[in-house]
Order: structure tokens, then C-alpha cells, then sequence
């Protein structure tokens, strides 16, 4: 089992350059870095987590842009979005931004994705929440085509474009895994539709036995070879038994959480994190 840290990087947190090179240094797989370009002050939307929205969420750096930043800083901890809200962002533009950073990286980023949760968040960018996810779908369809064609076209509703040129391709063939994080049926038939793994939050009450089983079965139906999803779980606090279930369902890679905290509270948690992977298959 691989292990990644996932952190909201923000103005008064441990900045992405020192916790990249501290990760890598203690042999982290993988740094997650998480997305909200702003949040509206109506506070209209509930935050699924609880009743108050923890600040990090409007005080986070753009997600590619510090990704970019760790990438010039290391040189094989993998680079991952968890999550880019796809919703927010034109797709020839961030189609070319992804590219650019698994070049520049030498073919080490994760395209993390989801839907979102905040609808005037959303509203503020032009986007329609309550049709979020069939804009998704044609966005990374879009980006896919754009990835791998020298002439690249996509005729959807919501993104449309003739014929375009646009450099560098990924190095990362055909493109950087695209790893979709949501909890539902629906989520796991997106994945076998457009992804190339699942990401579920970890302690949200879900049947992960049964929700692997569905995602085999669907995966099964559409042609596509189960094993070729990978299982990513995003969240996790360590536990032993608990990870040795996940490992026996199949999850290859675990993401821990790191709060938004300065370096001197960060690293000694990272310490204790990389003692605990260490020990985890003794």
C-alpha cells in the first residue's frame, strides 16, 4: 500500500515547497492539495463536514500553482489534486496547466476530481451546480481530447470547440490518472464512464465492501477490466486494522490529512505518520 498527506495549503500554514521536500524526504508516495478559489460570504450552502466551515477553506493557494511550486522543490513524490473543482475552470485552459505541470514534473501528477459542493461558489464562476456533473463529464472529455490529439475538437453542450493546437501533451500516457472522489452509485458509474480511479472520503459510513463489489460489476458491464481502477483512500487517520481492510478490498494508496498548521506542528506529525507506515507491515 502507497501512503500520500494531504494539507490545504494556506497563507499562515507550512508552505507547499517545505512540506513537499519534508514528505518526500520521510518517502511519502504522494501530496494532495485541495480546492477553493473562494468562498462566498452568504454562507448560503452548508458544509457537509459540520455546522462551521473550518477558514483554510478561504485562505488555501491555488492548487497548481503550489503543486508547480513542490514540483520544482522534489523529484519523486507524485503531485495530486484532492480535489480540482473541474466546475470552476475552463478546460482548454486547465487542460493546458495539467500538461504543463506533469512535464515539468517529469510525469508525476494526479488529476483529482469532483463535483463540489458549494453552490454559490459555483454560481459565482457561471456554473450550474444542479448540472455540475454533466459539465464535468464533458470537460475531462474535452481535456482528453486535447491530451491526445494534435488536432483537437470536442462538440458537447456545454464545452464546444473546433479544431485547436495546443502543447506540451502530457508525459504521462495517454494522460495523468484521473482519480474522481465522491461517495455514490452514481460516483462509481463516473468513474467506469471517464476515470481511472476512485477516491471515496474515508468514515463517511459508506459499505465499502459492497461499494468495491458495485464498482467491479459496473467496470465489468461497461468492458473495462476491474483491476485497472485503482482505490484511493482520501482522509484517513492511522489505524492498522483498519488499513489492513482496506488493503484486502483492494485500495492501493491511503491520503492522511495534515491540518493547516505552521512547520513546527506539521513535521512532528508528519514524523509520527512515517513511524506508523513504517510499522505498518511488521
Amino acid at each position: 500500500m502507497k501512503f500520500g498527506v494531504l494539507m490545504f495549503p494556506t497563507d499562515y500554514s507550512i508552505q507547499p515547497i517545505e512540506l513537499g521536500r519534508a514528505a518526500e524526504e520521510r518517502n511519502f508516495e504522494s501530496i494532495w492539495f485541495p480546492e477553493h478559489t473562494h468562498i462566498p460570504a452568504s454562507r448560503r450552502t452548508p458544509w457537509p463536514g459540520g455546522a462551521d466551515l473550518p477558514k483554510e477553506y478561504w485562505h488555501t493557494h491555488d492548487p497548481f500553482v503550489a503543486l508547480g511550486a513542490v514540483a520544482g522543490a522534489t523529484s519523486r513524490i507524485k503531485l495530486a489534486t484532492g480535489i480540482c473543482l473541474v466546475i470552476e475552470r475552463d478546460p482548454i485552459t486547465l487542460a493546458k496547466e495539467i500538461a504543463s505541470l506533469d512535464m515539468i514534473s517529469g510525469g508525476r501528477f494526479i488529476f483529482g476530481i469532483g463535483g463540489g459542493w458549494n453552490a454559490e461558489e459555483m454560481e459565482n464562476h457561471g456554473a450550474n451546480f444542479k448540472e455540475r456533473w454533466k459539465i464535468v463529464r464533458e470537460k475531462i472529455e474535452a481535456m482528453k481530447e486535447i491530451w491526445t490529439k494534435d488536432d483537437a475538437e470536442y462538440h458537447g453542450r456545454y464545452v464546444n470547440f473546433d479544431k485547436i493546437w495546443s502543447w506540451p501533451k502530457p508525459v504521462q500516457k495517454p494522460h495523468p490518472p484521473i482519480i474522481l472522489g465522491s461517495e455514490t452509485k452514481w460516483a462509481r458509474q463516473r468513474v467506469v464512464d471517464y476515470g481511472d480511479g476512485w477516491m471515496p472520503i474515508f468514515g463517511m459510513g459508506q459499505d465499502l465492501a459492497g461499494s468495491v463489489k458495485d464498482l467491479r460489476e459496473r467496470a465489468e458491464k461497461a468492458g473495462r477490466d476491474p483491476d485497472s481502477i485503482s482505490l484511493t483512500m482520501f482522509g484517513a487517520r492511522p489505524d492498522k486494522e483498519s488499513f489492513k481492510y482496506l488493503e484486502g478490498l483492494g485500495f492501493e494508496r491511503v491520503v492522511l490529512p495534515l491540518p493547516s498548521e505552521p512547520a513546527e506542528k506539521t513535521l512532528p506529525r508528519l514524523d509520527k505518520y512515517a513511524e506508523f507506515i513504517a510499522n505498518f507491515g511488521a
